[in-house]
């Protein structure tokens, strides 16, 4: 017995940290195995994986079957594809579509999930030049919301006490479509106190209040206690457009409102030409801007037809071609970007498009969206001195590297004007062919 003893713990010990280790093993597989990749269609790719053993790598199989093809022979089992990971994978993108690939201990335990995008290759005509925007909301915005005094001294809140919150959209009233603040407001009117009923949309979802508009000593006129907003205009930086359809893609963020921060949905929407009058130099804790008007009666430059989290995406008029740039660029996947020398495009005195240099300094392998997908910083010494770095207005400006399109700058890091983040140009593209088809189907409805 006390030969076996120290045998066991001997065991105990091994066997603990042999466990250990592999599960730090399949904890790093894990962190670095992608939550989304998007891959040319017609192109071959090889993955390296330096994972532990009993790992396969699974593409589950749907009714648009072979959008991947594997370097070698599948063993199917219950109609999935599973490949021992090795140290290597490799595979065509066959097809454009959307499939997953998963990562399974034993073939049955799941690990990580990826969703895997083809789409078509593309070259773009990188642009950089500001724009105007303006956007009608696809309904009111509900900002803020305040109480109402009444002739006898009560302080009510209509609004409030029907459930509707800042960031809600009202669509319509009495089963009355309303698009603008007048509407809303000819309806509370209407009313003569009596109680109304509002369809909003919050979120993904509609729902229905019954609201009591009440006088008030003000201008004894019915009010609801309610800020509302249903439109807004800005200036920001177009990114690309694709010579082939004339879809664009600008800003590379949503337009939110300044009040609530909800993206704002678009009814319809225009790019107009903009002249830029001044820049307010970004500081540390203090972010600059581009400041210039809307030049309205040149004409619309385009339709907006989406605004995302990603950014505003449509179609250029023809007669606007003439006022970009011509000059293609492939576009850059998330795989082809590299930590190192980049450059911008913008044109910050509104007139001409500049090339300035920057670094990327980091950019974002795991992350399931491309929102923030780098982090760059300006080295530019004319760019550091005319703006500080990056201001407000820049939003959009195209990032180049190696001869290929690889993003576009998002936001600024408020502490430090010279460093931001930008979004991967592969989101930007897919959201405009998003908006390229969701303009055909309008068009077929209309």
């Amino acid at each position: 017995m006390k030969f076996i003893k120290p045998t066991k713990r001997k065991l105990i010990v091994f066997f603990s940290a042999f466990a250990a280790i592999l599960s730090i093993a399949y904890i790093r597989l894990i962190y670095i195995f992608p939550n989304q990749l998007t891959l040319f269609e017609n192109q071959e790719y090889i993955y390296k994986f330096k994972n532990p053993l009993l790992v396969n790598l699974v593409n589950f199989k749907s009714d648009n079957n072979d959008i991947l093809i594997f370097d070698s022979e599948d063993i199917k089992v219950n109609n999935e594809d599973y490949k021992g990971t090795g140290n290597r994978v490799m595979f065509k993108a066959s097809k454009l579509g959307r499939t997953s690939l998963s990562l399974k201990l034993l073939g049955l335990i799941p690990l990580k999930t990826m969703y895997v995008d083809v789409v078509p290759y593309k070259e773009v005509v990188a642009c950089g030049n500001t724009v105007g925007v303006k956007i009608k909301v696809d309904g009111i915005l509900v900002i803020g919301l305040s109480d109402v005094e009444t002739p006898d001294g009560k302080k009510l809140l209509p609004a409030r006490d029907s459930g509707l919150k800042p960031g809600d959209l009202i669509v319509e009233v009495n089963n009355n479509r309303v698009d603008t603040a007048y509407d809303l407001i000819n309806e509370v009117e209407k009313s003569m106190g009596g109680n109304i009923w509002v369809k909003y949309k919050r979120g993904n979802s509609y729902n229905n209040a019954k609201m009591t508009p009440v006088k008030s000593v003000e201008d004894n006129k019915y009010h609801v206690g309610m800020w509302v907003r249903d439109s807004t205009a800005g200036i920001g930086t177009l990114t690309f457009y694709d010579p082939v359809t004339k879809g664009f893609g600008a800003l590379g963020h949503g337009i939110t409102d300044i009040d609530t921060g909800a993206i704002m949905p678009v009814e319809r929407g225009e790019l107009i030409e903009s002249n830029i009058l001044t820049i307010k130099k970004g500081t540390k804790g203090n972010p600059g801007e581009l400041k210039g008007v809307l030049i309205e009666d040149g004409g619309a430059l385009g339709k907006i037809i989406k605004n995302s989290h990603y950014g505003i995406y449509g179609t250029l008029n023809d007669t606007a071609l003439d006022k970009f740039s011509n000059v293609r660029y492939p576009i850059a996947l998330r795989n082809d970007i590299k930590v190192g020398p980049a450059t911008i495009l913008a044109n910050i005195d509104g007139k001409n498009v500049e090339e300035y240099s920057i670094e990327i300094e980091k950019v974002s392998r795991k992350s399931a969206n491309g929102l923030k997908g780098m982090i760059i910083r300006v080295t530019d010494q004319r760019l550091l001195e005319a703006t500080g770095g990056i201001v407000q207005g820049m939003s959009g400006s195209p990032i180049l590297q190696d001869g290929k399109l690889v993003g576009a700058v998002t936001h600024v890091l408020v502490n430090d004007p010279a460093r931001g983040y930008g979004i991967l140009i592969e989101w930007m593209v897919k959201n405009m062919a998003d908006a390229n088809l969701q303009s055909v189907e309008m068009a077929n409805a209309s």
